[in-house]
This record gives C-alpha cells, structure tokens and sequence, in this order.
C-alpha cells in the first residue's frame, strides 16, 4: 500500500518529445508559453538553482518587459497550482536564492533515463553481449515521442533541443551498428529507410542503409538509393558525398565480397604525437578535497552513448580555478588517453576579437592531428569536423578564463567520451540550464587550508615560529588563494622578515594591494581583468558600494548610492554577483537578500572609486545611504512602538524610501532590526571616523529603544561612545547631551548606577545650558529612578513631577505615561499603595490615547502591583493577564516575563504555591536570555519565596540565596531586604551546613554571579 502511494505520488516529467509532466498517472496543466520555457529551463537544470535574470533572458532573450520579475514569479505561482491541483503533496519548485530550483526527491525525467539506458546498452557492447546492447539502445530510443522540447519556444530550449537531437541521432548510429554485427540486414532495412527519409542528410543512416540492402542481397537498390540520393545532395547543397560512403558505392559497383562500415575511411590522419598541452601542475596544491571529488563524477565511464562529460568551475578572481583544474587534469590525464588540450579562451579572444571562436577552432583542430588544407573554412562545418573527432575520442578539452556561453558553445562535442571543463569568473548558469554541465563552485580556503599553504610555501620555520601572526596573514588574505601565495612567497623570498612583520605592512589598509606583489603575480592585476570588462553602470554601482564600511547590505543600499530605484539596483548587484565581484551571503529575516564584499576586493574598488569618481560625488552617494538607514530606523521605531517618543531629532534630512520597498523591509520592524544591527555599528563609526557628527548621533539615538529591546547593550554602547566621540570633537553640544543621556541609559541598564548617575547629571547639565528643556526632562527621569534605587523617594518624585510638567507642556503624552508609572513605583516604595494605584491608573488611561506600546505595557504592570498591595488580588490577575496578552507578538521578551512575574506574585498573594511556580520557572527563563539582572533578581526572589511556602527549603535557599547575591551585584538595597527577611523565615537559617553551602555556591556559580 505504502509503495502504491508512493508511485501516485511520483513527478514525472518528459523532454524527449512535448513537454510535459505528470504527478501518478495525472497530466499536469502547464500553462502559456512562458510556463512552458520556465518549465523546461528548471526540468533542463535538474535540481540545480536557476536564477531570475536566467529565467528573464530564457523567456524574453534581450529585451525583457520591465516588470519581467513579477511576471516569472506569476508563472511559477502558476505552475505550483497546477502540480498542487495534480495531486503533489510536497514542493515541487522551491525557492532558493537567487530563483529556483526543482525538489528533484520523488521524481524523474525520461532525459536521465534514456542516459542512463545508453550507458548499460554501450557497456554490454563493449563485453561482447549484443543481443542486450541492442536490446537496451531501442528500450532508449522508444523513450522518444517526438522532437524534444516540441512546443517550447526560445533560444534556451531551441539549444537544448538541438543536443538532445544529437544524441538521439548517436543513439540511432549505434543501435544501426550492432544490428548489422548480429546480421539482421533485412529486419534493418525497413527501420532505415524511414529514418533516412526523415534525416536525408545524414549520410551515416544512408551509408548503414546501404549496406544492409546490399548483405541483403538487394545490390540493385543499394545503388540506385545513393544515386537519388546524391542526386539530391549535390542539387540542393551543391555538395558531394563524402569519401566513405562513395568507397562504400563502389564497393557495391564491384560486388566487393564482404564490404563492412569503414569507420576508419573519413577520419583524419593522426597527429604524430597526442597532445598534451596542459600547463605545469600546481606547486604547494592545498585542499580542495571536496571541489576534486566534484571533478571526478565528471570521469568518462565506458558509455558511448551518454552525453559528453562537461563541467565548469566559477569564483571571483584569484580564488584558485585554474588551478584547481589543472591540478585535477593532471592527476587523471591517463583516463584521457588520446590527449588534454588547454586553451586560455580570454588570450584568445584578446588576440583574434570577433573571430575568436573560428580561430579557436582551428587551434583545437590542428591540436587533434588535422593540417591546415583539411580544416574548412565554413564556421558550420568547422564545428562538425571538430565533434567527429571527439565522438570517437577520450580527450581531456580545458577551455580556461571563459566569459560568455557563446564563447565556448560551439566548442562543446555533441557525443562521446571526452571531457570539457570551463573556467570562469562569471556563474555562467545556462551552461548548466542548456548542457547539463555540472558547475564547481569554488570558493575561499577555510582556515586550517590557509595556514597550510602558507606553510608550504613559506616554509615551517616561519609558520611555527609565530602561529597567531600566521592566523592574523591567513585573516588579512581573507582566504583568497591568490593573496595566500603572494603572502607566503615574499616571506620565503625575505627569510629575515617576521610573518607579524609583513602582518603589521598588510593590515594598513591604503597599502594592502602593494603588498600583494611578488615573483610577476600582482593580485590588482588580477582583479582589473574583471573590473575592466564591466559596462559603465555596473563598474559605477561596483564603485559606489565599496564607499560603505559595512560587513553586508540589501540591494535598498545599492539604489540609494546610486540615487536609482531599488529594482534597478537590486539588478545590478545581481549581475556583480553573476561576475563573482560581489557574494549573495543569504536572505535576512525579512526576505531582502544580503550581499557583501570579498575585503580585498572592496580595497581594489574603493582605488577604483578614489581615482575615477570625484569625492563630492562619493560623500552624496555615502550620504544617500546613512539617511537611507536614518529613515528606516525611525520608520521602525514608529512601526514598532507606535510613534518616536523619548528621540531627540536632529537637522538631518531623511532620504525617501519607495513605499512599497519601505513595507516589505519593515513588515517586521525587529526582524529588519536584526538583519541591518551590524550595518548601523558599522555606519555610526564611518559617521565617526568621517567627522559627520550629526547624522552619527541621530542613527545612534533613533536606534536606541531597538537596541534596548533586543539587549544588546554592547552594540549600544559601542554606537553611543562612537557618535559621542564625534559630537564632542566637532563641538556639537546638542549630540553631546543626547549621546550622554543615551550612555547614562545604557550603564543603568547595565546596574552601573553610580556611572549612570555621572552621566544624567551631565547631560542635565548641557541639556540646562543649551536651553533644550524636552531633553532636561528626560535626564530628570533618569535621575529620578537612579535616585529611587538609592532610596532618596522625595527627590525621585520631585525630579519625576518636573519631568512631567514638561512633557505636559509639550503634550508628548507617550514620556508623561512613563514618567506616570515612575511615581507609582515610588509611591509603592513608599508604602503608599491608594496613591500608586491613582497614578497607574491615569497611566493606563493615557496610554490608550497613545500607539506607544512599551509604555503602555510598563503602566500595566505597575497597576497590576498597585492592586496587589491592595490586596485586589483578581483586579491583579486581569491586568497582567492583559498585559501578556498586549505584549505577546510585539517582539517584547522582557515585557512577558514581567507579566509572567506579576501573575506568579498574585498566585503568591492568593495563597496559591504551587499555580505560582510555573509562571515565575517562565519568567525565571525569559530573564536568562534577555540577560535583565533585575528581572533575574525577582524571579529567584518569588521562587524562593514560593519554595518556602511549599515547604521546599533546600529549593527555597538556592533560590534567596541566588536573589540576594544579583541584588547585591544590582546594588537594590529594598530587594536585598525583602531576600534577608524571606531567609530568615527558613527552618535553621543560620545552619552552616557545608552541603548545602556547596549547592548554594554552585547554582549562583551557574547563573553567573560571585558566591
């Protein structure tokens, strides 16, 4: 039953006639033309990941519409309906970047499978079992239902038609060729004259044709058939037969006795020796493992009949392909014992221009024994010559430094048992669409690889000597195997030179290309080959996203520098990646993909950028980008939060975002947050290092309630010093006070109160002296909790009634609800519950006039503890039950654990133990991850309290114990308090019982606090 599911269930698809596909035994609608060129190109690249822009140029050639993109994505929203409406129940085309690729898991296509038959059918050839040869070449050929790819427009499928033909016709040759060694000459003669009337120019099936009638018997036919036939010929082409099978003609004009397939007759005369012309093998080759073993599937079997192996290897310049290749052709060049030919493809076509590939194939041709009279001059037959040779062959061809399909396409055999592998720095995604090539895709060296070509080449006295210098080189190189070489063979070619020294000459930046030049290899020169070859606006975009420090980017970035739409943009970063000038590193949790920089590739465009674009055309261009995230940041603050309350604004303009870009990045404001966290670092100290202060501190501070929410305090901090630094050295007061507040909230986050302390009062200070009242008010709030952790409540409630006078004045309502729930909390401390509870409420009122929803969950809870003093134990549960249920989904980690604390406390106040236990444990845990010792301190402090009442005292005093010692890291001396007063409720809580002392120490070990 399982099995008979399985098979309903099976995809197949079908290319060796029309297109199609069936999920079981149900047809599968593929829609209009461009569902069925979509189609064919995913089926065409059999699991591999087909990008957008291939599916564009496969569906449209050059002249795609502009809105090509959502076009293909309508179509394969399409095809997933009709595969879905089939019965598939899983994917069947999954999305990966950078387009899409077939879930090939479950399914099949009859192209693998005629492959697969040809390959069996030649083995048994070559063992001498005939009968199964021929056998399993017409199981083969009855796959076929007609042309392939019929009804599928466009040059991709046009192409892959044209191959597949070719091995059908091969297929037909060697079918032919055993019927006649087993002597079925009569049964052949009705299948061949349907085949040479439908390939009249094909002069094997003539020629087999041939000779069937004759053995035969039908002597008379066998001559009057080439007569019409080369009648015909010579009429419509102007040609003449070919020498083999005129040979044969005569043969059959004599009654020869016993004329059989001259094979040998038309094949050209051997060179005097097979070629080998592969460069030297690779000194010092390191790794690669995993690359080679992708090279070996491309060995030729014994099949005759299989497609002919065929791979290419891609990556940015310098990382290693030919190399790699040469390596690799070395150590199999005894499986390709009738020669490897090496060709530098872009020398060529350097040399020759538009007729590179003619001459080209002159080159291979006289390489493979042929003199210049028998090479024609016709680009068609030029090309056939050159597959004849092959088709009987095992040659090794490396095509090395390709740019183009069209380069190289004319170079690849039709059938055989040669190899083609290609190099290049561009992905060349259709040589696996249209040939099925396999593609290598190399990358930089790990590490460990580094390290041991550095050491060989280098020598071991180097490397050993200083292991972390060598870690700090291997870094610098960024693992490019290019730069690794020149590295290690200036220190071998300076013995007296330190691997820190040349470390230390390579870590400065202006220099780091002049470095990398050693025994005529020269890493610039390397990457101008590339650089020089891109049309103007790609080489511009190239330029332009080098001026940006950041470790990765989304394409907004790119239209932004540029000052073009972002679908423009994200277009030509695409083709940078396609060139291998750029890396596609992933989709961030947005879904916007992600790019970066390989760091010596981005020196090498910013020399670029310094000698070619005027530096006020730079600094706009960088400009462009910083507001970019400037706006996007307060856009996420606002989506997020419900409004930019508690900012300071600066005179920074704000760059206008498409709308449509804006939502898509923002539909989750943290989510963006998370992906763009390391860019703004990054932005803030360029702002710095580049002196614009006003922008630095305005990305910090519009920043600063997400960095708050994710608790990611070093981040914070390290954004807030930067734009501090820069305010104070231009003399920008206002930035000064606004980046000295946000580093007071930092350190108080972080309970270093007498530091945070330090800092409110200077910005107070400056906030004072500059006449800037909004910003006094929110250092006043600062100060006002820091002076309640003290215990000082008269002066934390004066500073907090001035606060709230202001943020009256200037109706932000959002800052007066928060400084609301401040004097709630205070008037809690002092013991004063009806008025805390007063406060809270006209906290909660006046948040719901507000979006702001931190505040707004801050009220809550403080209301919440008001009616626990009051003993209002359900009026409690209500309100933390709606305060979970307001924070839950709004990315506030800390906000659910302080409900989860607040019902834990009422179950407390209720007598209810055991209910508390689970709510408190999650809380407990929530404050872990978030890292909030405030919280953690409250948890264990109710966990304890709670154990005790359970009667659980050992649980119960790890628990105080671990409270007591983050209250005292915190320096809380109220909460310090209430831990003394729960210990001394312990049965023998002045034991000095060593095992228990142990597990106490134990558990704040654990959690990360002194014992």
């Amino acid at each position: 039953m399982g099995e008979d599911r399985s098979r309903a269930g099976r995809t197949a698809f079908t290319l060796l006639g029309p297109l199609s596909a069936k999920v079981g035994d149900e047809p599968v609608a593929i829609g209009g033309p461009r569902q069925r060129v979509i189609m064919a190109a995913l089926v065409l690249a059999w699991g591999r990941v087909v990008s957008v822009d291939a599916l564009i140029d496969a569906v449209w050639g050059d002249e795609p519409p502009a809105s090509a993109r959502t076009q293909v994505a309508i179509c394969v929203g399409a095809l997933r309906k009709a595969f879905k409406a089939a019965g598939s129940e899983g994917p069947v085309i999954v999305t990966a970047h950078p387009g899409y690729h077939l879930h090939t898991k479950n399914s099949s296509v009859d192209v693998r499978e005629f492959e697969k038959l040809m390959a069996e059918a030649g083995d048994s050839a070559r063992k001498g079992c005939l009968e199964d040869a021929s056998r399993l070449y017409r199981l083969a050929l009855d796959i076929w239902s007609g042309r392939p790819l019929s009804g599928v427009g466009g040059r991709l499928a046009e192409d892959a038609a044209t191959r597949l033909e070719a091995q059908r016709l091969a297929a037909w040759e060697m079918w032919t060729a055993v019927e006649l060694d087993l002597g079925r000459h009569q049964e052949l003669i009705p299948v061949l004259s349907a085949v040479v009337n439908d390939y009249p120019q094909h002069e094997q099936f003539r020629h087999d044709l041939m000779l069937a009638q004759y053995r035969a018997g039908r002597r008379v036919e066998a001559a009057e058939g080439f007569r019409a036939w080369r009648h015909a010929l010579v009429e419509e082409l102007g040609l003449e037969p070919s020498l083999s099978i005129q040979q044969l003609h005569h043969a059959i004009l004599r009654d020869d006795s016993g004329p059989v397939r001259p094979e040998e007759t038309d094949r050209p005369a051997a060179a005097p020796a097979l070629p080998a012309e592969l460069p030297p093998d690779i000194p010092a080759f390191i790794g690669r493992e995993a690359e080679l073993r992708q090279l070996d599937a491309l060995l030729p079997g014994d099949a005759t009949g299989a497609a002919p192996s065929a791979g290419f290897v891609t990556g940015m310049a310098g990382v290693g392909k030919t190399s790699l290749v040469v390596h690799w052709a070395h150590r199999v060049a005894d499986r390709f014992p009738d020669g490897q030919l090496h060709v530098d493809v872009a020398e060529h076509v350097r040399e020759q221009g538009p007729d590179a590939t003619h001459a080209l194939l002159g080159r291979l041709l006289r390489s493979l024994g042929m003199s210049g009279e028998q090479i024609p001059d016709d680009p068609g037959e030029r090309v056939s010559l050159h597959r004849s040779i092959l088709a009987d062959r095992r040659v090794l061809v490396v095509l090395d430094n390709v740019r183009t399909l069209e380069q190289v396409r004319s170079l690849l055999p039709g059938s055989g048992r040669s190899c083609v592998v290609v190099t290049s720095r561009e992905q060349q995604e259709h040589m696996a669409a249209v040939h099925g090539m396999v593609h290598v895709a190399l990358g930089l060296m790990s590490a460990p690889e580094a390290s041991a070509l550095v050491r060989r080449i280098a020598g071991e006295a180097h490397v050993d000597a200083d292991p972390e210098a060598v870690d700090a080189l291997c870094a610098l190189c960024d693992g490019l195997p290019l730069a690794l070489r020149i590295a290690a063979a200036r220190l071998a070619g300076k013995p007296h030179w330190s691997v820190r020294h040349l470390a230390a000459r390579l870590a400065e930046q202006p220099r780091r290309l002049d470095e990398l030049c050693a025994g005529g290899l020269e890493l610039r020169s390397a990457f101008d080959a590339g650089y020089r070859a891109l049309p103007a606006d790609l080489a511009r975009m190239f330029r332009m996203l080098s001026l940006l420090d950041v470790p990765d980017f989304a394409a907004w970035v790119g239209g932004a520098l540029l000052d073009l739409p972002t679908a423009e943009a994200e277009k030509l970063i695409e083709q940078l990646v396609d060139l291998n000038l750029l890396t596609a590193v992933g989709v961030d949790g947005v879904g916007a993909a992600r790019y970066r920089f390989h760091s010596l590739l981005k020196l090498y465009a910013r020399e670029r950028a310094a000698e070619e674009d005027p530096a006020e055309e730079r600094q706009a261009a960088r400009e462009r980008a910083w507001q970019g995230w400037l706006t996007l940041a307060d856009e996420a603050c606002r989506r997020e939060y419900g409004g930019d309350f508690a900012v300071l604004r600066g005179s920074t303009p704000r760059r206008a975002i498409e709308p449509s870009v804006t939502g898509a990045l923002l539909a989750t404001p943290i989510a963006w947050f998370d992906a763009e966290r390391p860019a703004i670092v990054a932005v803030v100290r360029q702002l710095t290092a580049l002196g614009a202060d006003e922008l630095a501190w305005e990305l910090a501070m519009s920043t600063a309630v997400l960095f708050d929410t994710r608790v990611a305090y070093d981040d914070w901090r390290a954004v807030t010093e930067s734009a501090l630094m820069a305010v104070r050295r231009a003399g920008n007061r206002r930035g000064e006070a606004a980046m000295t507040f946000e580093l007071a909230s930092v350190e108080m986050r972080l309970h270093r109160y007498d530091r945070a302390k330090d800092l409110f009062r200077t910005a107070l200070r400056i906030f004072t002296d500059i006449g800037e009242t909004y910003g006094r008010a929110l250092a006043q709030c600062g100060m006002a909790s820091l002076d309640r952790i003290d215990g000082d409540l008269a002066a934390a409630m004066g500073l907090a009634e001035q606060a709230r006078a202001v943020f009256q004045e200037v109706n932000d309502r959002s800052c007066e609800t928060r400084v609301l729930s401040q004097m709630s909390e205070i008037e809690l401390d002092r013991q004063n519950p009806a008025a805390a509870l007063d406060l809270s409420i006209q906290a909660v009122e006046l948040a719901g006039h507000t979006e702001e929803t931190r505040d707004a969950a801050r009220a809550l809870y403080k209301l919440g503890l008001a009616y626990l003093r009051q003993g209002r134990v359900l009026e409690a549960e209500n309100t933390f039950h709606r305060l979970l249920d307001q924070v839950r989904g709004k990315s506030n980690a800390r906000g659910e654990a302080y409900a989860l604390l607040g019902l834990g406390e009422t179950c407390i106040t209720a007598g209810l133990a055991e209910d508390a236990y689970p709510w408190l444990l999650r809380s407990l845990a929530i404050a872990e991850q978030v890292g909030d010792l405030m919280l953690f301190a409250r948890a264990n402090l109710l966990l304890g309290r709670c154990s005790r009442m359970m009667g659980r005292v050992l649980w119960a005093s790890h628990y105080l114990n671990v409270a007591r010692r983050a209250f005292r890291r915190i320096g809380l001396q109220p909460g310090g308090q209430e831990v003394a007063e729960e210990l001394a409720l312990l049965p023998g809580s002045g034991t000095d019982d060593d095992p228990l002392r142990a597990f106490m120490s134990s558990a704040c070990a654990g959690a990360g606090l002194p014992g």
